[in-house]
């Protein structure tokens, strides 16, 4: 069983982002040093008032603090994206982490961005299954000849192979049966979304299995990401990062998507999707996702805009333990 670190890069309106790259590779380190397996990062554009480091360059900018580590998308939205340069990028983010990148996608939602790249969210899907078979096929190496609905390319081949033949796995993340039947299809693994609860998940997971089985594939790894808070005593640890996590969420109902603004408050909200505690309670929850979800990756954000960066460092610590 793995941990792995959902890194933080947003910002609150107004905060000075320069002065926090230094936290982010401080947490980096920690997480290092704590046993982490893997770092991963989110993707967005137009988030003001929210600010936010793009996906690519701050990769880049940690591959060395993560040497050794799994690194990728907590999802690039790949449907804005045209697939030859995600397929060159991919392979250069594979060769200098040295075997270590993932392909983690998604769909998007946020109908602001399909705008601002003249693309339509009824052909997100489309898109990105298209898209998904033309890198496979660009990190073969080989000459393609490719002419789709969306994209084409005509008698050329990558400019730099990944370091893996055949390149990096490919993570689908998705919330609805379809979407996970096709990452059963076309992707390496089903990666859960934070803001599904336990219960919504468990039908989820047992349809992707059924979707392997059905299309002859297997997965190695059944990765999970959470909203994860490990504080020093049970009873203070939710009001410890409860402020972060609750403006956190209250971005998300801005850009529409799912929040406990709509419909319910907030705690009623975090019970079941979100996991914080001691170690001892955390422990607890996490075996029970994994007994429960047969999950062996489980990718925690720990870090929302506005909390402190020691309660940060002192709940990457105390995770490591629970996972050493």
């Amino acid at each position: 069983m793995k941990v792995g670190m959902f890194v933080n890069t947003q910002y609150p309106e107004g905060d000075n982002v320069a002065a926090r790259i230094p936290e982010m590779v401080e947490q980096v380190r920690v997480a290092r040093d704590a046993g982490f397996a893997s770092l991963f990062f989110p993707h967005h554009y137009l988030t003001a008032p929210l600010q936010m480091l793009q996906i690519g360059p701050i990769m880049a900018y940690l591959l060395p603090e993560a040497k050794g580590m799994m690194l990728g998308g907590n999802i690039l939205l790949l449907p804005l994206l045209n697939p030859v340069h995600v397929a060159e990028e991919a392979a250069t983010m594979d060769v200098l982490s040295g075997g270590n990148f993932v392909l983690g996608v998604g769909l998007g939602y946020r109908e602001g961005e399909f705008e601002a790249f003249g693309a339509q969210l009824s052909e997100r899907a489309g898109r990105m299954t298209e898209a998904i078979g033309l890198i496979r096929a660009l990190w073969s190496g080989e000459t393609v000849n490719h002419k789709g609905r969306f994209y084409s390319t005509h008698n050329h081949a990558i400019s730099l192979k990944p370091a893996r033949p055949g390149g990096p796995p490919v993570w689908l993340a998705g919330q609805v049966e379809v979407a996970i039947r096709r990452a059963a299809r076309i992707g390496d693994a089903w990666l859960v979304v934070p803001a599904s609860t336990l219960a919504a998940t468990v039908p989820l997971m047992a349809h992707y299995r059924a979707c392997l089985t059905e299309f002859g594939r297997t997965a190695e790894e059944f990765p999970i990401t959470r909203e994860c808070y490990v504080g020093t005593s049970h009873a203070t640890a939710w009001e410890e990062c409860r402020e972060a996590l609750e403006y956190k969420y209250a971005s998300y109902a801005a850009w529409g998507m799912e929040s406990p603004s709509k419909t319910m408050d907030f705690a009623a909200f975090a019970r079941d999707r979100f996991i914080i505690g001691d170690a001892v309670s955390v422990k607890e929850e996490i075996a029970r996702y994994r007994e429960t979800l047969g999950v062996n990756h489980f990718i925690m954000r720990v870090q929302w805009p506005g909390l402190a960066q020691e309660r940060v460092l002192g709940s990457i610590r105390r995770l490591g333990g629970i996972f050493a």
